[in-house]
């Protein structure tokens, strides 16, 4: 089963997401899944170096109060869930793009899920800039990338095109919020929904694998 995730590095749900989608295909282990993260920024007009955590609050939820309240039900989702979160250390939100074009470089190597995973633990554990190349290639050095290899990778122009298509594609297919799973390219689920949502669309997707392989025979 191909899973297709869009979602953004710096959108709190998106993480709280992944973390519900592990734990229900953790719960049916015998679905074989293709993990795919396909790029939807939530700020595509956000400059380069990005900006400041709280003029951007303020400009998004129309003051610290607003974000403030926002922020406490996405901490007291990810403690429920179990989840380390730490927005208190964010200091800057970050232009994504050159994350997603990570994930897409890390993909070739087959681990683009886990390149997401270490993205989202930078910014929203660790507090760190992902916006920032030196951060980014800091990040795919400790899944064994080399640092030269990968700051010069973000230098150039890789996997630029793709991302942008991707993104592009997503606002075709009427997607405004992440993150928003697809399933087989056939079925969609959207939002952070709890582990137990995901299931009816993993069983289908094995009754129909199943179904295929009956049929081959």
């Amino acid at each position: 089963m191909l899973i297709e995730t869009y979602a953004d590095l710096i959108c709190p749900w998106c993480y709280i997401g992944k973390r519900r989608l592990a734990r229900a295909l953790a719960d049916r282990p015998r679905v074989q899944v293709e993990l795919r993260w396909q790029p939807f920024q939530l700020n595509p007009d956000m400059a380069a170096g990005g900006m400041e955590r709280s003029a951007y609050l303020a400009a998004k939820f129309g003051g610290t109060e607003r974000a403030r309240q926002i922020h406490l039900v996405v901490e007291e989702t990810a403690e429920r869930d179990g989840l380390p979160l730490r927005l208190d250390r964010i200091r800057r939100s970050p232009n994504s793009f050159d994350g997603h074009r990570l994930i897409r470089i890390a993909a070739r190597h087959g681990l683009g899920d886990r390149m997401a995973d270490a993205l989202f633990h930078a910014y929203f554990v660790d507090g760190l800039d992902i916006g920032d190349r030196d951060t980014l290639a800091a990040t795919a050095a400790g899944l064994g990338f080399d640092f030269t290899e990968i700051k010069n990778l973000l230098n150039g122009d890789a996997e630029t095109t793709a991302v942008f298509n991707a993104d592009a594609t997503a606002r075709q297919l009427g997607l405004q919020a992440v993150p928003c799973y697809i399933f087989n390219r056939r079925y969609a689920l959207s939002g952070a929904q709890e582990p137990a949502s995901f299931l009816p669309l993993l069983d289908l997707g094995v009754e129909e694998q199943e179904g295929v392989t009956a049929a081959a025979d």
